[in-house]
């Protein structure tokens, strides 16, 4: 039993310097930045390419519009809907609800890419084709061209059978 206590003292002893030391570390990173730090610090922050030219892709249904503002090769640089400018419902729906959009999506895309020129593509039938491509002269964008590219059907779908009374 005599040679269990010095173990015993021994073991406390450990701990009590492995604690200490563990302080010890923690207030050394805390005042003496280490590699660890910087190099977190060291990650490039991603460049915003600047576009001049673009195009805007309007898709107007009858119940949302989708507004997306691409580059001339049609990589997306930002994007709205009249869902995401916080209009639910009927409201959706609107020509206000579309300007808004396109206000936001257009807003974006001037400050962050420093757009300029854009070619207007209007997809659809809904509410918000006018309303969006006067958004767009309202933020100061210049329009070089306004294109429909709504689909049309060739022969479209079977017709419903005749109505038999």
């Amino acid at each position: 039993m005599s040679e269990a206590t010095p173990s015993t003292a021994d073991a406390e002893h450990l701990k009590k310097a492995s604690a200490a030391s563990a302080v010890e570390n923690i207030l050394n990173e805390e005042n003496d930045p280490t590699e660890k730090k910087s190099s977190s610090s060291t990650r490039r922050k991603k460049h915003k390419r600047h576009v001049s030219d673009g195009a805007l892709h309007v898709y107007a249904t009858f119940n949302n519009t989708v507004i997306s503002f691409t580059d001339a090769q049609g990589n997306l640089l930002t994007w709205s809907t009249s869902g995401a400018a916080g209009y639910r419902g009927a409201r959706k729906s609107t020509p206000f609800a579309a300007q808004e959009a396109c206000k936001n999506a257009g807003r974006k895309a001037i400050d962050e890419y420093g757009l300029k020129c854009v070619t207007v593509y209007i997809r659809g039938p809904g509410p918000g084709r006018e309303a969006s491509v006067r958004a767009v002269i309202g933020l100061g964008l210049k329009i070089t061209e306004i294109i429909d590219v709504t689909g049309i059907p060739h022969n479209g779908c079977r017709p419903p059978k005749k109505r038999r009374v």
